[in-house]
């Protein structure tokens, strides 16, 4: 990897840190993010914040940054450990299995539930450890939605629906996708197979189709399930050129 390269990733980090904490001088939340672009939020765990139980993870923006520690506090807050915890039991409960259709082990899947536009958040310090609160409560709800992927390309995830250009499609049933011996093919079938539990019913099968004709396999959560992201509800099937 290049070093301006580096040199750059780490001057936005510490570029929306100081931004942060200029912020958190002030009690006024930070606008992070790109007003027409998407942000993530990829739970990790739970903490106490002010009374609440709520998930804590990463907040990913539409440049590639990603901020540790955030908390997602507000409605959903629920919603979001409930999915995530449902993830986590399916994962110990199939990795370690092989998928029937390509016979490649199973990988831990991961939900991650996607901002349409600026996320409102503000820095706190907890026990003397900073942590950033995204402010849920001011998102509009149609703005938010969750889905599933593999673990590993969270990140692209992100940067693939702000790519100009990706669409979301639907695999049809007798795609040969399915049958691809490597990690596409796996998710594509194991989105399905994740499916068939609450809360993602009906949820798999999906994909990201982007310009280079690059697939990433995904499914949907039930909630939230925000009607201004499109890659919510997919309208289309696709089958990869043969």
């Amino acid at each position: 990897m290049k070093l301006g390269y580096l040199i750059g990733v780490g001057v936005i980090a510490l570029a929306v840190v100081a931004f942060l904490m200029l912020h958190a001088a002030h009690e006024a939340p930070a606008q992070l993010g790109s007003p027409s672009g998407f942000e993530g939020f990829a739970p990790s765990g739970q903490i106490n914040y002010n009374g609440n139980t709520d998930p804590i993870g990463d907040l990913i923006l539409n440049n590639g940054t990603t901020i540790h520690n955030t908390i997602w506090n507000g409605q959903y807050a629920s919603t979001i450990i409930q999915n995530h915890d449902q993830i986590v039991q399916l994962n110990d409960q199939f990795v370690g299995q092989t998928d029937p259709v390509n016979n490649q082990p199973y990988v831990n899947l991961q939900d991650v539930y996607v901002i349409k536009g600026q996320v409102p958040v503000q820095q706190v310090t907890i026990n003397g450890q900073p942590y950033y609160v995204i402010e849920a409560n001011k998102i509009n709800q149609s703005d938010i939605a969750g889905f599933y992927t593999y673990q590993g390309w969270v990140n692209k995830f992100i940067t693939a629906i702000n790519t100009p250009g990706t669409v979301a499609a639907v695999l049809p049933g007798n795609s040969p996708v399915f049958q691809w011996t490597n990690t596409i093919g796996t998710v594509a079938y194991q989105t399905i197979l994740y499916g068939e539990h609450q809360p993602f019913a009906g949820g798999g099968g999906n994909i990201l189709v982007l310009p280079n004709k690059t697939i990433i396999p995904y499914g949907l959560t039930e909630s939230p399930s925000g009607t201004a992201i499109s890659f919510d509800l997919p309208q289309q099937s696709y089958n990869p050129p043969s």
